[in-house]
């Protein structure tokens, strides 16, 4: 079988305009592929706004560090937006989690280890809460997780007693800032870390391989892929773009531990998303919840286990956070919910759910990470900073009804 796609001209549907079969695959492909622009168009600006600031080895290290609880909090948040819910209560799931683990780990004196599965469980039994009141009371979520909001934080503080706790054992603190290397001299006031390059190329072969793997499967079942040369140059792109940022971390102090968390979490919940019977159903109720139940699903189990998963995820986040700063406090998780929720719809989710990705959520949570980073390089104010993440929000939400409509247009 042919490596090529077929040439047969692709209309405009307009104005009768014919274009080649690779270039209209091209522009087909950029549109669907616009969020992973937006970031490189947002990077590329602050770039050159912040005078390489913001690309130096030590700041991309930080923009992972600082964002990750958004991005662990974004992939669960997701799930439930692509289910048709909302959760405003993860802000304060993680600050109660916080200060329940400070309770544990410095005020009880419990090994970290201990303190961190007493915590996730907890996270979970939360989760649980909300998703008994969702799934077989039938409560809306946005007013069961606005209740847990208040709820949460209420007894954030009280566990607190409206203090702060801390300072954390070693171990718990390498959650939020620790780091994985063995670093090699190389000057002077340089050094690379060999570790951090090994992964990095590991996860190249990895990405070759398996793109590689699902085109030639397509190409097996006869269906339609992008030209070899658009294919490879795509490639090679991101496997540049990923040995910068390899080579970035291994010239700092390594990989971050909160990048490895967040690394598993993306395999696991890609997995979970896209080929398990979990996932397919999420999506069945997020596109239809009728249907699916007609079709057998159990909605009411789905949505269950989905309050249960943002429960525990939100309660490593706030652990991640918590071990980031070494201290449990009363304005812990403030906007927490806003940023994961920015970062899902940013990242492509629907407002009427079915549609969403893990990888979106991820892209969203790293735009507003970097803006959120370049601006503050700037010296803008917070201010404008709320303003600022506000409008590209809406431009989002405000891009996908657009393409909704295109697309409904173009079906009739």
């Amino acid at each position: 079988m042919s490596n090529t796609t077929t040439t047969k001209p692709a209309e405009s549907g307009r104005g009768g305009i014919h274009l080649p079969s690779t270039l209209s695959h091209v522009i087909s492909d950029l549109g669907k592929n616009g969020i992973f622009l937006a970031l490189i168009a947002v990077v590329v600006l602050f770039s050159i706004t912040t005078n390489g600031i913001l690309l130096r080895p030590q700041n991309i290290s930080n923009l992972i560090v600082q964002n990750g609880y958004i991005l662990i909090l974004a992939i669960g948040m997701v799930l439930v937006i692509v289910a048709g819910h909302i959760d405003l209560s993860v802000g304060s799931i993680a600050a109660f989690i916080g200060a329940v683990s400070g309770v544990f780990a410095v005020t009880w004196g419990l090994p970290w280890w201990l303190a961190i599965i007493l915590s996730l469980a907890i996270g979970g039994l939360v989760g649980a809460w909300q998703g008994f009141w969702i799934a077989y009371v039938g409560i809306p979520a946005f007013i069961v997780t606005l209740a847990g909001m208040l709820i949460f934080r209420g007894l954030a503080l009280i566990t607190l007693g409206n203090s702060n706790i801390g300072s954390f054992p070693a171990e718990y603190r390498a959650l939020g800032n620790g780091f994985i290397n063995f670093p090699i001299e190389t000057g002077p006031r340089s050094q690379i870390d060999p570790v951090t390059l090994i992964i990095g190329a590991v996860a190249i072969v990895a990405l070759i391989v398996q793109q590689i793997r699902t085109r030639n499967g397509r190409l097996k079942y006869g269906q339609d892929v992008e030209p070899t040369l658009w294919f490879f140059g795509k490639l090679v792109f991101i496997v540049i773009g990923i040995g910068f940022f390899t080579y970035a971390l291994s010239t700092f102090k390594g990989v971050p531990v909160t990048l490895i968390v967040l690394a598993a979490l993306v395999l696991i919940y890609g997995v979970i998303a896209n080929r398990s019977v979990f996932g397919r159903h999420i999506y069945a109720i997020g596109g239809n919840r009728r249907a699916a139940q007609l079709s057998g699903v159990k909605t009411k189990s789905v949505d269950f286990w989905l309050f249960v998963n943002m429960g525990l995820l939100a309660a490593l986040a706030g652990l991640v956070f918590t071990a980031r700063l070494n201290l449990a406090g009363p304005k812990a998780g403030d906007g927490f919910e806003l940023e994961a929720i920015s970062a899902a719809f940013i990242g492509g989710a629907a407002v009427q759910g079915g549609i969403g990705t893990i990888s979106g959520a991820i892209i969203g949570g790293l735009i507003i990470g970097v803006l959120n980073n370049g601006m503050s390089i700037m010296g803008i104010g917070i201010e404008w900073q709320q303003a600022v993440k506000g409008l590209v929000l809406l431009l989002a939400v405000a891009f996908d009804v657009y393409n909704k409509r295109r697309s409904g247009g173009a079906a009739h």
